[in-house]
Parts: C-alpha cells; sequence; structure tokens
C-alpha cells in the first residue's frame, strides 16, 4: 500500500497560513510515500496580465515572494524526507512567460523559472511539467493545459479524465470533489475518475474575486494506491483551518 499526499493550490502569498500549517504537520507525522503539490505553488500577482501597465508591474516581488515560496519547502522539508514533486500551474510559470514575452534576449537564463527561483534542488524537489503519471490509469496534472472548465465540483477533472482516457487528479479550479463515469456494455465496463483537491488559499487575500465570492471549497487530497487501484479522499479544511484524516483531527482545538 502507498499513500501520496497532494497539496492544492497555495498561491503564496496569498496562502492560509493555519492551514497549510496544518497540512505539513499531517505530513510529518504521517509520512506519506510521496508527496506531490498539484501546482501554483505560488502566484507570482506582479508578472502577471492583471498588472501589465499598472504601477504593480513595477513593484518588483517576485524576489520577495520567492522566499516565502523557499521558506514553505524549508518547512516541509524540517518534517519530511521523503520524494516531493511539484507541478508545475500557470500561476507558477507567470515569471518566465513574462520574460519570455517582454525581455525574450533575457529568458535564456531560466533564471525566473520556479525552480531555480525557489531552489528545487537544494530542496530536493522535482519540478513536473504537464503531467506526472503516478499509475498506468492515473495522471496528476494542475488543469490548466486546454482542458474545459466547468463550475460544477469534479467535472473539470472528470472531462479531462474522458478526455485523454484515464483518471486525473487536478488543481486549478480550487474545487474540491471526486467524480466519477462509466462507459461500456455486457458486463465490460470502464469506470474512469476526476478528482479536484481544493485549495489552500486565503480567500480573503483574493481581492480579483469580485464582491469577493467564489464557489471555491479549502481542502486537499490524499490518494491511497494498492497496485492498480486507487482510492482518491477529498480532505476538506474547515474555517480554523483544522481537518480530519483517517480518524484524526489536525489543527483547531
Amino acid at each position: 500500500m502507498k499513500r501520496i499526499a497532494v497539496i492544492s493550490d497555495t498561491q503564496i502569498p496569498f496562502e492560509d497560513k493555519r492551514a497549510l500549517s496544518n497540512v505539513i504537520a499531517f505530513i510529518g507525522q504521517t509520512k506519506p510515500d510521496e508527496v506531490v503539490h498539484v501546482g501554483d505553488l505560488m502566484d507570482y500577482p506582479q508578472p502577471s496580465s492583471w498588472s501589465k501597465n499598472s504601477k504593480e508591474e513595477f513593484e518588483g516581488s517576485v524576489f520577495k515572494d520567492s522566499e516565502l515560496g523557499k521558506r514553505y519547502l524549508g518547512d516541509l522539508r524540517k518534517v519530511y524526507a521523503g520524494p516531493i514533486k511539484v507541478i508545475e500551474g500557470n500561476h507558477d510559470l507567470r515569471p518566465r512567460a513574462y520574460l519570455a514575452k517582454w525581455a525574450p534576449a533575457l529568458a535564456e537564463t531560466n533564471q525566473f523559472n520556479v525552480d531555480i527561483l525557489l531552489d528545487f534542488d537544494g530542496h530536493g524537489v522535482e519540478l513536473v511539467k504537464g503531467f506526472y503519471d503516478f499509475t498506468a490509469d492515473w495522471t496528476i496534472t494542475h488543469g490548466h493545459l486546454g482542458f474545459t472548465l466547468s463550475q460544477l465540483a469534479g467535472r473539470t477533472a472528470q472531462l479531462a479524465a474522458n478526455r485523454i482516457g484515464k483518471s486525473v487528479v487536478m488543481g486549478h479550479t480550487h474545487r474540491l470533489a471526486v467524480s466519477r463515469e462509466s462507459f461500456g456494455y455486457q458486463g465490460k465496463i470502464t469506470t474512469r475518475t476526476g478528482f479536484e483537491v481544493g485549495h489552500l488559499m486565503d480567500i480573503k487575500k483574493a481581492t480579483y474575486l469580485k464582491s469577493g465570492g467564489a464557489n471555491w471549497q479549502q481542502g486537499f487530497g490524499v490518494l491511497d494506491i494498492d497496485g492498480g487501484y486507487v482510492n482518491p479522499q477529498g480532505i476538506p479544511v474547515h474555517k480554523d483551518g483544522s481537518f480530519l484524516v483517517d480518524g484524526f483531527k489536525y489543527g483547531g482545538k
């Protein structure tokens, strides 16, 4: 039996510090076989389409925010020595995409790639671009690579699973749900699963949300794997940053 803890979108510096601290404590106490951050580890708000031609574009927060990201990886490494993978999300790639578009002569240095900015090598972290196939029939991806978005929790990942022909674990939507669809006839049935793992942002910091509302759910994911069988669990995070896994409570009072 193998367990993968899937950390959802943190979007540092807009992370929910209490919830993320509790997730790190859970990982430290339970020692899963592997940790995968599903992407958008960082937000990098300044080099984005939202800040182009505005005063925010000149704030220069990339390195300051990256120090916060390195602190997070350091905190995780203090309690967990196992393998860590990070899927590159659309927010993680903002600095290198900005450089490639507006200063292409400098882009070949790769100094604004998220793995360089956060010193993945120094923290023993592997960067994954695109998909991480952790079994023959399951993959983990961030969710920004051209998939159809749905407002229904779990449906975006399910549509992606139906499209690529294997079950999909996904971030990006900030929603938390497991969805399943089966296909076949005469007793020959194939089931594909779409699993969206929620988010670990502080929603009060998401000022780009109109009226401050969103159909998001805080949480993260746990994958228990026995050969080719995968049991996905969405772990909802409560308002005080606490959550329950395997009958144990992490955080809160």
